[in-house]
């Protein structure tokens, strides 16, 4: 069971947020596709082999993508140990055999690796993810497969901290705080987005803050594994027709709900629900239920950033350019999560300035 810290209330465990005040619930529900690390994650000292061997001489036991570590991919990446899970892969921390830099390893299932669609729309996310180089993207290397039919996808390993661990366990993030990480993030999508390509699944679970090379810590967007050009050929049409809304309904804009054609303003509208989130610990958008808090989404308001937390004294400029971002009609939005991202650095320094200013009136 999952509970509210903030009215007690109990839920069943694949609850995420309270139905009665949208606080996200202690405990991280795991969405099929969501990677949650394994029990244990001590580091497998076994001799990496290539993975030509068929099964484990010592016990016997075939090789899949379920128990590659202390194996060799293609003989090339030294499987160290597991990282992941999820419904439909495992994922693997390695290390390239000549140059010893750290990858993260998606491996696939044999069930999805044997679906020609779902192999079709892999590869070409993969095409897209290759173009997607930027500090604040995790994005795909390269798309392989062995000899024996294991398909795997190489990615930048990035060490840190979910966004998503870190608002549970700080309550809520400074303003400062949050406007540097807004800032990384509208950065690394507007990359995407120059390119054609939208997330579409923006979650606080799918972005890391993480530490760059010069010790300062950046947000980085995850698992691009949803994401599709803005203007999608037919082939593509087909591939994702399925039926199913894909993505993460807490963080959906409102066309994403009604199954409408997405552009970059539906990755603005998640992301200023993911800023709101930060600031307050809690959601904007209430209900009894799920289904009542997607609903209110369609209809109704946002809840009042300031009346959320008036504790902490958020300025009414950053309700203003948040209310902007979560407009229910995308035109009513930013048109760019960088115009997005200034604005809201704007309205965060104009209260800086503010409180400069009253402290040299009064002394201070």
């Amino acid at each position: 069971m999952k509970r509210c810290p903030t009215c007690g209330t109990t839920y069943p465990e694949d609850a995420r947020f309270c139905t009665r005040d949208g606080t996200r619930l202690f405990g991280q529900a795991v969405a099929t596709d969501t990677l949650t690390p394994p029990a244990d994650q001590s580091a497998i000292s076994a001799t990496p082999r290539s993975t030509a061997a068929l099964s484990r001489s010592d016990v016997g036991t075939p090789v899949t993508h379920a128990n590659l570590a202390g194996q060799t991919l293609q003989g090339r990446y030294e499987i160290v140990k597991k990282i992941g899970e999820g419904g439909m892969s495992f994922v693997y921390l390695a290390n390239d055999v000549s140059t010893r830099e750290r990858y993260a390893i998606k491996v696939l299932s044999a069930a999805l690796s044997q679906d020609a669609n779902a192999m079709a729309r892999l590869r070409r996310e993969a095409a897209l993810g290759m173009r997607l180089a930027h500090p604040n993207v995790c994005h795909i290397i390269r798309l392989g497969e062995t000899e024996h039919g294991l398909v795997y996808v190489v990615m930048p390993f990035v060490e840190g901290e979910i966004l998503a661990d870190r608002t549970n366990r700080l309550g809520h993030i400074s303003l400062d705080e949050t406007t540097r990480l807004l800032r990384d993030m509208s950065a690394g999508l507007h990359v995407a987005h120059e390119l054609k390509i939208v997330h579409r699944d923006l979650k606080p679970e799918n972005v890391m803050v993480s530490k760059g090379p010069d010790g300062v810590e950046r947000a980085v967007v995850m698992d691009f594994g949803l994401a599709k050009e803005r203007r999608a050929g037919a082939e593509l049409q087909k591939l994702t027709a399925t039926g199913i809304i894909l993505g993460t309904p807490e963080f959906m804009s409102p066309e994403q709900l009604r199954g409408k054609p997405l552009d970059a303003r539906t990755d603005i509208y998640s992301l200023a629900l993911m800023t709101y989130e930060m600031l307050t610990g809690k959601l904007p958008f209430q209900g009894r239920t799920q289904q009542e808090m997607m609903i209110a989404r369609l209809r109704s308001e946002p809840m009042s950033l300031r009346k959320m937390r008036p504790e902490l004294d958020l300025p009414e400029s950053v309700e203003r350019v948040l209310n902007k971002a979560m407009s229910r009609n995308p035109d009513d939005r930013y048109q760019s999560t960088l115009e997005f991202g200034d604005a809201f650095s704007a309205a965060a320094t104009e209260r800086a300035a503010d409180s400069g200013l009253l402290g040299k009136l009064f002394g201070r």
